[in-house]
C-alpha cells in the first residue's frame, strides 16, 4: 500500500500523515492536540488565546496524553509572545508554528534551541521572507481560510504555485482544505501537506462551545465574509455582530471606530462562550461542508482513506 514515508512534512515533523490541525485560539486545547497527534496528525496548541501559565498547564496535560509530536502555534503579535516563547524553550517543544508578526524576530531563536519552525503566510513577500529567516515550512493560507486572513484575498489554489516557484522549503496548504481530495489536489499544486482549521474547530475535542459547533453545522454556502480589513483581515461566519461590522465598514468608518467597534474578548465570546449574536465567530469557507459531529481521529481516517481513493480514481481515468 502506498504510504506517507517519503512525505517531506511527514520526516520534518515525526508525523504518520501530513495533517496538521491549525492552533485556533479558544478552540485548539490538550485535548484536541493530543487526539490530532494520537490518530498520526500533527496537534497543535493556540497559544494566541494563552497566556503563558495557561500555555505551560495545556503542555502538561498534552504530554500526559499523547507521547507522539505536537506542537505550538505562536502569533507573534501577541502581547506576551516572549512569555510564551520562554515556556516553549523551557518545555523542550521542539515543533513551532508562527503567525502574524515578523518571522525575522524568533526563528532563529527557536531554531537555536531545537525547534522546527512553520511560518503561516498568505503572499509569495512573506513567504520569501520566512525562508530568509530560516524557517523549516511555509503554511501558504488562502484567502478561503478562518481567522487572520491576508489582505490581497488570493485563493489557496492561486497561492500554493506562487509560493512553491518562490521558496525551496516544504509547502504546507490551508484555507478551504477538509477532506482527502483536498489533500491530493494540494499535492498536485506543490504542497507537502495540509492543515486544517474549520474541521477541527468544530469536532468533539475542540474546546469550542457547543453554540458555536451548531451554528457551523447549519451554515451554508455563502455563510462567511472577509471583514475588518483596515484592521487586521478576519473571516467571520454571519451574525449580528458581523453585520454591524459590514454596516460600519459601509458607512467609511475610521481605524479607530472598528477598533471601538470590535472591542476585546469578541472571539472568546463568541467561539468559547458561545455567543451568537455579539460574539465574534471565525470560521473558514469551508463551514458550508461541515455538517455533522465527528471526532479528531474520523477525521484524520476521512482524510487519509478518501486521499488514496481519490488518487486510485484519478489515475484510472481513462
Amino acid at each position: 500500500m502506498i504510504n506517507f514515508n517519503n512525505n517531506p512534512v511527514c520526516r520534518l515533523f515525526g508525523i504518520e500523515y501530513p495533517i496538521i490541525q491549525g492552533g485556533m485560539v479558544w478552540c485548539s486545547g490538550h485535548k484536541l492536540v493530543s487526539a490530532v497527534s494520537n490518530a498520526g496528525g500533527l496537534g497543535l496548541l493556540g497559544a494566541g488565546s494563552m497566556t503563558p501559565e495557561i500555555l505551560q498547564e495545556h503542555i502538561d496535560k498534552t504530554k500526559t496524553e499523547t507521547d507522539k509530536p505536537f506542537g505550538v502555534n505562536l502569533p507573534l503579535i501577541h502581547r506576551q509572545v516572549a512569555g510564551l516563547i520562554e515556556v516553549v524553550l523551557k518545555n523542550k517543544i521542539k515543533i513551532v508554528f508562527t503567525s502574524a508578526g515578523n518571522p525575522a524576530q524568533w526563528t532563529q531563536v527557536l531554531k537555536a534551541n531545537g525547534c522546527k519552525v512553520a511560518h503561516v503566510i498568505a503572499n509569495t513577500k512573506f513567504a520569501q521572507k520566512a525562508a530568509d529567516s530560516g524557517a523549516d515550512a511555509i503554511v501558504a493560507e488562502g484567502f478561503e481560510a478562518g481567522g487572520h486572513n491576508g489582505r490581497e484575498e488570493t485563493t489557496t489554489f492561486t497561492l500554493l504555485p506562487l509560493i512553491r516557484q518562490s521558496v525551496q522549503i516544504p509547502v504546507i496548504a490551508a484555507g478551504g482544505m477538509y477532506n482527502g481530495s483536498s489533500l491530493l489536489a494540494a499535492a498536485a499544486l506543490g504542497a507537502s501537506g495540509i492543515q486544517l482549521g474549520s474541521r477541527f474547530a468544530v469536532c468533539d475535542e475542540s474546546s469550542a462551545h457547543e453554540n458555536f459547533k451548531n451554528y457551523v453545522y447549519q451554515s451554508g454556502e455563502g455563510a462567511t465574509r472577509l471583514l475588518l480589513k483596515r484592521l487586521i483581515p478576519v473571516r467571520l461566519i454571519l451574525n449580528d455582530f458581523a453585520m454591524q461590522v459590514i454596516e460600519t465598514e459601509t458607512k467609511g468608518a475610521s481605524v479607530a471606530e472598528l477598533t471601538n467597534l470590535l472591542g476585546s474578548g469578541r472571539c472568546k465570546k463568541g467561539v468559547f462562550e458561545g455567543d451568537l449574536s455579539e460574539g465574534e465567530l471565525e470560521i473558514g469557507q469551508v463551514a458550508a461542508l461541515i455538517k455533522k459531529k465527528e471526532t479528531a481521529k474520523e477525521i484524520i481516517e476521512d482524510i487519509v482513506h478518501g486521499y488514496f481513493k481519490e488518487l486510485e480514481r484519478v489515475c484510472n481515468q481513462p
